[in-house]
């Protein structure tokens, strides 16, 4: 038996969420059942929980994303949340950052072939992009790190009065309280718990909202910041 014959069908409710795009969707699914599985980008267990663990529970991450904005996915793996963002929400303007080539490969390959024409992949670190990639409103992540970390890494790359929203598990809430000094030296002035996916998926989805003021990453990426910049304009001067 193949990976592929472990996916289940689409849950009904995938039907509701992607509209349109829900043929798209199950290609993703197929996708990471298929190559996802044979290039370790997910675990062969995974597969008969795709829909429900990863992919919706991911595409829910739409309910608290304003609309028009521009997103960074750091650290997007398979394209976790990135892509079922991107499928349920078509005036966004997303970014997938990731390091490693084989998945730069493959989100490569998955935007293009479900024609995410408002998605971009880029290759690199958060922190080896900053100045180059444009700050954007939103950053997004799953799995990636601890929150003290991913915000070290995310936080940076926000526009003034941007958010970093985290995908994270039982352990939300003792996170942001260890994290809490972390996140007020990166210039943090708001966090928040939030649970979405209300008939959509059991449990409800966890999201960490940290919302930045007018210095994303504070004083210690400020000077980073400006050094970056100045590069970019010398190059564009070339």
């Amino acid at each position: 038996m193949t990976e592929a014959a472990e996916l289940p069908p689409a849950p009904e409710v995938a039907r509701e969420v992607f509209g349109d795009r829900f043929p798209d969707a199950v290609r993703y699914a197929e996708l990471l059942a298929e190559a996802g599985v044979q290039r370790g980008l997910i675990g062969p267990r995974e597969v008969p929980r795709l829909w429900e663990r990863h992919i919706l529970n991911c595409a829910v991450l739409s309910e608290v994303v304003p609309e028009g904005v521009t997103v960074c996915d750091v650290g997007s793996g398979a394209g976790l949340p990135g892509i079922p963002l991107a499928l349920v929400r078509e005036d966004l303007k997303i970014t997938l950052l990731e390091p490693l080539l084989r998945r730069t490969n493959f989100l490569t390959e998955v935007v293009e072939l479900l024609g995410l024409d408002h998605v971009t992949v880029v290759r690199g670190r958060a922190e080896e992009v900053m100045g180059s990639l444009p700050p954007v409103h939103v950053v997004t992540a799953r799995a990636v790190a601890p929150l003290d970390r991913l915000a070290t890494w995310g936080i940076p790359l926000l526009r003034p009065y941007g958010e970093m929203l985290a995908l994270k598990g039982d352990t939300a809430e003792e996170e942001l309280k260890s994290a809490a000094t972390a996140l007020s030296k990166l210039g943090a002035v708001g966090t928040s718990v939030l649970q979405v996916g209300e008939d959509v998926v059991d449990p409800l989805s966890t999201v960490v909202r940290v919302e930045v003021g007018e210095s994303p990453g504070g004083v210690r990426f400020a000077a980073k910041r400006a050094k970056a910049a100045r590069a970019g304009r010398a190059r564009r001067r070339r």
